[in-house]
């Protein structure tokens, strides 16, 4: 190889490899970002799906953005602005009594009678106090068992053990005692309206391969609630004006991006990470190699399963990675009607835990629900530019869904799409009457469409045996990778996916701390 002409080559350039990217070069490195599709950003993307109608092409809420790449990349001084600060959620009800949270997760609520808010209120303050404990541990690289790992990763430590103390004896307990349960149990504990405990069973396992009663799903509504208290935000112009503004913030900080730029090798001289090839034949060297890219394409696929030891290539093929969720774009000549809900509301329909049990019960036979629950979003109740005056689109993420389909999408897909406006239309009725162009992506589309393996959009299943220091898996927890100049950003990597950039973040710092 030739001299290093950089410091730091980034492969993929989704919010995580521009957290990446940007702290680099704010610390004075040479980087370069690599990404195969037109545009950066990733997950984070707005794109046409039909003539003069757009939409949020995966991801189209923001509830994870780390909050040292916001202050450190400055995005809003690069066209960032936000639509939405704290977008409201509606449970919808197909009888039209609907239920609303405001504010941070249901700061308050409209549609519960006063015995229920009260409820309501004791267990969102008990959740957010368990949160408290979590948060300081997405912001660390993952100890390993009794290990501290750093000075900075031990102060976190500290701040999780000392929110635990802070608890009191009885919360303390509580906690503990909620850390492997399920969220059904607790949502039937402490609630009676289905209305609010179906949101909760639905928030809980979004993305996921679990049902409400399945072990340690309550563990993720607290990841969930670890970003932002559970604010939703939604930037004006789409997640592809976040994607720009981060990637713009990253090139005044000193970076080169190039797009249509695809990896198709990770180049070693010996056992050191050296630089890539492109799929152009292009070789570029750099001192070493971040990838963003799912582990398992990293290792197996980018650097070569021949260079990988037996044991990593057996975890790494071990890592659960299934995707759930379906994502379906409409474009519709007017304004749907869910019975008076607000369509500047993030919209859900989940009517009760055990609606999103049932809905979770057939993926476990390779089948999709015929009654999905799912979650909706119209981005033109908040900007003009997504369709022709008048018209309006929707952008929905409808789970469950199988990755590997029995008898197969090309037999399937129709099935699916016609499940999913099965359920618009109990809820918005006519609204079937309003479609001119219908977009289904089926998590084997999403797979295809975005490399994301198996479908999922966190590049293994958020799961408590695949976080922390076991994920992606043992031995490449930490983003170092065995082989050295070789280092893992994206969100198969603590603390799992979402558009945060902290992955990218927290790489970054393990990368200047290494050098």
């Amino acid at each position: 190889m030739p001299t290093p002409s950089f410091d730091a080559i980034i492969i993929g350039g989704g919010v995580n490899g521009l957290a990446c990217a940007g702290r680099l070069a704010q610390a004075g490195q040479k980087v370069l970002v690599l990404d195969a599709a037109d545009t950066p950003g990733g997950g984070a993307l707005t794109a046409e799906f039909a003539p003069g109608y757009r939409v949020d092409g995966l991801a189209h809420l923001v509830t994870h953005l780390d909050a040292r790449m916001l202050a450190a990349l400055k995005p809003e001084g690069h066209g960032l602005e936000w639509a939405v600060g704290s977008m409201a959620t509606t449970a919808l009800s197909s009888d039209g009594g609907h239920l609303t949270l405001n504010g941070a997760y249901g700061e308050n609520v409209q549609g519960l009678d006063e015995d229920e808010a009260q409820r309501w209120a004791a267990l969102r303050g008990r959740l957010l106090r368990h949160t408290e404990i979590l948060r300081p541990l997405r912001e660390i690289t993952p100890p390993l068992p009794g290990k501290g790992g750093g000075k900075g990763n031990l102060l976190a430590l500290g701040r999780a053990g000392l929110n635990l103390r802070r608890l009191g004896r009885e919360d303390m307990q509580e906690f503990l005692r909620m850390i492997l349960i399920n969220v059904h149990d607790v949502v039937q504990e402490d609630l009676t309206d289905d209305r609010l405990r179906g949101l909760l069973a639905f928030d809980a396992t979004l993305g996921t391969f679990l049902g409400p009663r399945s072990p340690n799903s309550l563990f993720l509504l607290w990841h969930r609630l670890s970003g932002d208290a559970g604010r939703i935000r939604w930037p004006r112009g789409g997640m592809g004006a976040l994607a720009s503004a981060l990637a713009e913030a990253v090139r005044a900080a000193g970076a080169e991006l190039r797009c249509a730029a695809r990896v198709d090798r990770v180049l070693s001289d010996g056992d050191r990470a050296t630089g890539v090839r492109l799929e152009s034949g292009e070789e570029i060297a750099a001192r070493c190699v971040i990838s963003t890219a799912n582990p398992r394409t990293t290792f197996l696929d980018l650097l070569g399963a021949r260079q990988v030891e037996t044991g990593l290539v057996r975890r790494l093929n071990n890592i659960r990675m299934r995707g759930t969720a379906a994502k379906l774009h409409l474009a519709l000549k007017g304004a749907p009607d869910f019975r008076g809900a607000d369509l500047r509301h993030r919209l859900v329909i989940a009517p009760s835990s055990d609606t999103v049990e049932n809905a979770f019960n057939h993926i476990k036979y390779g089948e999709f629900s015929p009654a999905p629950v799912m979650e909706i979003t119209c981005p033109t109740a908040h900007d003009s530019g997504f369709a022709p005056d008048g018209h309006h689109v929707l952008s929905i993420v409808a789970q469950y869904a199988p990755y590997s389909l029995r008898g197969g999408w090309e037999a399937g897909r129709d099935a699916l799409q016609a499940a999913i406006l099965k359920q618009l239309e109990a809820h918005a009725p006519g609204i079937g009457e309003l479609v001119t162009a219908v977009e289904l992506l089926t998590p084997a589309d999403i797979a295809a469409r975005h490399g994301l393996v198996g479908g999922s959009w966190h590049q293994g299943d958020l799961a408590v045996e695949q976080m922390l220091f076991m994920r992606p898996a043992v031995g490449i927890a930490r983003y170092a990778t065995p082989m050295p100049g070789l280092w893992l950003a994206g969100a198969g990597s603590h603390p799992g996916g979402g558009i945060s950039g902290t992955a990218g973040w927290n790489a970054a710092n393990e990368i200047l701390g290494a050098a």
